[in-house]
């Protein structure tokens, strides 16, 4: 994140984490998503399916697609993507409207498969996750972007749990990438507007 603007003042002029860079769908995002403590399932696996599709890319590339792929993933209902035959990775394979790498999307059947063991043994994959935190959001309070890490002891932890289910495309910097988009973390930079002191 170095070199970035800690904050910069949105098109409705509102100050927000630097890394929104003033784009009307990152600023919904950023307002509306990241950070705040997300504990709906499907919800859950869908972000941690993009998460995964994102390495290597940046995360608006995710989100400008993101539309397309609840529809060509069913929804991201683990049950259906976890029965994905071959023919079905190769029509995704083709499909111009998704990040087409034969590795994330053969992993996102495979880590629908780890979800729905993960479920049927914790009963909840929000449970399974959370523990991580202890349950509750982490406030990190960061004063500028450079005081965010890209990885710590918990998302370590949780890319070792989540390898052991079997998962694939999980490794800690995607891990934490995805604790502060579903709030287990929160790094709302100071002087954001979403910043809670």
């Amino acid at each position: 994140m170095a070199g970035r603007q800690d904050i910069v003042v949105g098109t409705d002029g509102k100050p927000r984490c630097g890394w929104t860079s003033a784009d009307p769908l990152y600023e919904k995002y950023h307002d509306r998503e990241w950070g705040r403590p997300l504990r709906d399932d499907r919800a859950l696996f869908e972000l941690l399916t993009l998460e995964g599709c994102q390495a290597g890319l940046s995360w608006i590339t995710v989100l400008r697609k993101r539309e397309h792929y609840r529809r060509v993933y069913d929804g991201f209902d683990p049950a259906k993507i976890a029965r994905y035959t071959p023919a079905k990775l190769e029509k995704l394979l083709a499909d111009p409207g998704i990040i087409r790498h034969r590795g994330k999307i053969a992993a996102s059947v495979g880590n629908a498969r780890a979800y729905l063991s993960v479920v049927e043994r914790e009963g909840s994959f929000a449970r399974f996750l959370w523990r991580f935190v202890d349950g509750k959001p982490r406030r990190n309070a960061p004063k500028t972007l450079a005081h965010v890490p890209a990885r710590t002891p918990e998302s370590d932890a949780l890319s070792k749990a989540l390898q052991k289910e079997g998962f694939k495309f999980v490794g800690s910097t995607i891990c934490y990438a995805f604790m502060q988009a579903s709030g287990m973390v929160d790094d709302h930079v100071a002087g954001c507007h979403c910043h809670k002191t």
